[in-house]
């Protein structure tokens, strides 16, 4: 009896505020059944009681925090995926988001099977002053045993307060001996800008990716193009790297636009269902170059504030578009402070580029029937002029002025990925050669690939092509329709010429396997920087941004409406 009144208190105790607060709050404006807030306080009275003869009554017991957590996120879902509830557990994972910035010790991991491995080594983090390098094997940390642990829980073991330690066990996978590690933790910058370089054939136009829009990137950014501008003052033209970039804070996407436009000039302007949250947003500081030749470079992956970037861009003429269609996310983010550190994420209103063009892709407004949010259809995508009268359209991304096709990976290319075999090798490969050129630079050789095929020849990198995939669902249907006795033979000779030859596939997809087993190479020697460099050398996005830079005619051109 003691137990159950224990419960009872606390329940009570629990949904106190919100009961006090609904009380207090709503029931002041609460007036009648038609009111809206007679509504919200009466489901909140409803949730409240729910929630206490849970507490109370369920016949196992239940943890509040987590039942509020499920509560919550499923009610937001309803809504779009960028309003989340944060709880004060998740603080650290937000902060590393709108900062780029975290405790821990600069590694990612990586699971195979049971066992746990270290990923990506961060330059000049705790982790490579300790020794660690992409391959290790992680066998416990202080003194708790790893395998079998999900990632998330790895990483709430390995983050935490700069300055503090935590004892790893590692197998060093050059040396293969097992020894402890010490690592202090510290607060880990993941930079915005990873990279930046001259490039072409005279080396004479300046490249930045930008990987994130976190506080002090758009800084980041011109120190970037300055750094570049003084080894090269006689710039031909600049390349702004957008890909696979989800965005983040709108006022860095304004500062960066800056970088290219004269102050005063609108970049966005927001609306929402509350005045307040009209704004527009301008330029207020110097330009840094508003001439010079200008690419950005964007795919699906390129959202919010990037899509600001490029659209603004698109918009003023200023500067062309190159790759795939963006993703489409048109809506603005704030976070509201609630109680016990908690913190909610919403949309509060939707933005426009300069034309007065709204990218936002899906309509989350309006649902099917089963629940699905889907695209804007193209008869409401609306049409607007840039400035010098160049015809762009609302409700899908932004449409690059020049298309390059984004190919899809084969198979046997992921396979080779999932299954982890093009990090395994680079391991190997990193054992066996103490340097390698330039990032830039670096490639293997066909003997190298030869050794590379033939160490896989033992290896079960098994995959189903999508025909077989097809065929494999045409038997089943054929089966249950009792079809496929009568068909029998006919299914298995056409089984026997769809069936791939994985040595075959190896050889066909040669270039592309290459490609990505040079790009994991670079990374043991040259960490992310590395990555970007060498992969550049195959870029067809680049490429193509190279060469309009160098024909003034087609690149001024683009940025004039097409004659009728």
């Amino acid at each position: 009896m003691t137990h159950i009144i224990n419960k009872i208190k606390k329940a009570r105790g629990f949904i106190a505020g919100i009961i006090i607060s609904a009380t207090v709050f709503f029931f002041i404006h609460a007036k009648t059944a038609d009111d809206p807030y007679f509504e919200i306080s009466k489901n909140l009275d409803i949730y409240a009681d729910l929630f206490k003869e849970l507490n109370t009554y369920y016949v196992d017991p239940i943890e509040p925090g987590k039942l509020v957590k499920t509560g919550v996120d499923a009610m937001l879902e309803d809504l779009d995926p960028y309003t989340n509830y944060i709880t004060e557990a998740d603080i650290e994972d937000y902060r590393f988001m709108t900062t780029g910035k975290y405790g821990g010790i600069g590694a990612s991991m990586r699971k195979k099977g049971e066992d746990i491995y270290i990923g990506d080594v961060y330059e000049n983090s705790p982790a490579q002053k300790a020794g660690l390098h992409p391959g290790d094997m992680v066998q416990s940390i202080d003194n708790q045993e790893v395998s079998g642990k999900t990632i998330d829980d790895l990483s709430s073991l390995l983050k935490g307060t700069p300055g503090t330690q935590i004892s790893m066990r590692i197998k060093d996978a050059y040396t293969n001996t097992v020894s402890q590690k010490l690592v202090t933790r510290g607060e880990i910058e993941i930079s915005s800008v990873p990279y930046f370089s001259l490039i072409g054939t005279d080396n004479n136009i300046a490249y930045v990716r930008l990987t994130q829009f976190t506080q002090g990137c758009a800084r980041q950014v011109k120190d970037a193009f300055d750094s570049l501008k003084r080894v090269q003052p006689a710039l031909k033209g600049a390349v702004l790297d957008l890909r696979n970039n989800p965005g983040g804070l709108l006022d860095e996407a304004v500062s960066i636009c800056n970088m290219f436009v004269d102050r005063g000039q609108l970049v966005v302007s927001t609306k929402g269902k509350i005045p307040e949250m009209d704004k527009e947003y301008k330029t207020l500081g110097n330009v840094w170059d508003k001439d010079i030749p200008l690419t950005v470079l964007v795919n699906h992956s390129s959202a919010s504030a990037s899509e600001i970037v490029a659209g603004t861009m698109q918009d003023l003429d200023r500067g062309v578009i190159i790759g795939e269609r963006s993703y489409g996310k048109g809506l603005v983010q704030v976070v509201r402070q609630l109680g016990f550190n908690a913190k909610l994420k919403l949309t509060i209103a939707r933005y426009y580029t300069p034309s007065g063009r709204c990218i936002q892709a899906i309509d989350y407004a309006h649902r099917n029937l089963d629940g699905v949010a889907g695209f804007v259809p193209d008869s409401l995508k609306l049409a607007y002029k840039t400035k010098t009268g160049r015809t762009v359209k609302s409700g899908g991304g932004v449409m690059p002025d020049v298309m390059v096709k984004d190919e899809a990976m084969s198979m046997i290319a992921t396979a080779l990925y999932t299954k982890n075999y093009l990090f395994d090798y680079a391991t190997e490969y990193a054992r066996q050669h103490p340097t390698i050129a330039t990032a830039s630079k670096f490639t293997i050789t066909d003997a190298e690939f030869n050794q590379f095929a033939k160490w896989l020849e033992n290896k079960d990198y098994s995959y189903k092509t999508e025909t077989e995939t097809g065929l494999d669902s045409l038997k089943r249907t054929a089966e249950r329709e009792n079809y496929y006795e009568a068909s029998k033979e006919e299914f298995e000779v056409l089984k026997s010429k769809l069936s791939h030859d994985k040595k075959q596939d190896l050889l066909k997809h040669k270039e592309e396997v290459k490609h990505l087993l040079e790009n994991e190479i670079a990374s043991r020697y040259y960490f992310t920087r590395g990555r970007i460099a060498q992969n550049l050398q195959y870029d067809k996005d680049l490429d193509k941004a190279l060469a309009l830079i160098t024909k003034p005619a087609e690149y001024n051109a683009l940025l004039k409406p097409v004659k009728k």
